[in-house]
């Protein structure tokens, strides 16, 4: 177990190139985040808890999808921690686990509608391709 715990800490820091050590735990990021309220773990939290390396409660929390990538947490940090990152790395590497991960040209046509910017196409077929 603690093979698969270490192999999934390398890759969310990897994925999101955040460097926990940086974080000083003053919580700022944490009190600018809009969804504070509905979050069990907090972007500091995340910070601490995947320095740690208790990812698989990470993975189990309600808290990576209430997220809203709104990147508030990244622009307080006075240390550039960046929480918000990893949120996003978590997110993605349960996806990969459940084997959801891969998405297929032929199905976009049926994901989009008229109001769908093109980024956002693009960057749904970049994410769920890898």
């Amino acid at each position: 177990m603690h093979n698969k715990t270490e192999r999934q800490k390398e890759q969310i820091l990897r994925m999101s190139g955040v460097n926990p050590l940086k974080c000083m735990k003053c919580g700022k990021c944490s009190g600018t985040c809009p969804s504070y309220d509905e979050m069990e773990y907090h972007p500091h939290q995340f910070v601490y808890m995947v320095e740690t390396g208790d990812i698989e409660t990470l993975m189990k929390s309600e808290s990576i999808y209430k997220c809203l990538s709104c990147f508030a947490c990244v622009d307080r940090c006075p240390r550039g921690v960046e929480p918000a990152k990893l949120v996003e790395a978590l997110r993605l590497t349960v996806i990969r686990e459940k084997g959801a991960n891969h998405l297929k040209p032929e199905q976009i046509p049926a994901l989009i509608d008229d109001d769908m910017p093109q980024q956002a196409i693009m960057s749904a077929f970049r994410k769920y391709s890898k």
